[in-house]
């Protein structure tokens, strides 16, 4: 069943979607990968709105390492990739002539830096509903 002719998506119900899609790509990964992934998105939101945007996806990439092999890191590379895509999706995203979202965030101004956190933040709400609908959760990492 597909959406009534002439009715677009709206930009909430763009990033409820990807959001999910993002979630349910995880399904084959093992259970630790998931966990974990799970406690680095819940902690991802308040780690940008105290450190900003850049310093929060930099850690994410620094965790995740040169070449991560580990499921934790992979997690945070995933974490930082899923990110990525949705700021950088085109044709719409903040930065839709990038894939190389850190650069982007150095690169361009401040309004587009604040927008992108404001974007990521509000992504960042539904991606951690779905993960906490779709995936276990790592009593270990708690961060509620």
């Amino acid at each position: 069943m597909g959406k009534p002719e002439g009715k677009e998506s709206t930009l909430e119900q763009k990033r409820a979607a990807d959001a999910l899609s993002k979630v349910i790509k995880l399904e084959g990964e093992s259970e630790l990968f998931r966990k974990r992934y799970r406690s680095y998105v819940e902690r991802l939101g308040p780690m940008i709105i105290v450190n900003g945007l850049g310093q929060a996806l930099a850690t994410e990439r620094a965790a995740a390492g040169a070449n991560p092999r580990k499921d934790e890191e992979r997690a945070h590379k995933t974490l930082y990739d899923n990110v990525t895509s949705w700021l950088c999706r085109q044709p719409d995203g903040t930065y839709p002539e990038t894939d190389d979202l850190i650069e982007a965030l150095m690169n361009n101004s401040q309004e587009l830096y604040l927008q992108a956190q404001f974007e990521a933040l509000s992504w960042l709400e539904w991606h951690k509903k779905f993960c906490r609908a779709y995936l276990p959760r790592d009593n270990e990492h708690v961060s509620e």
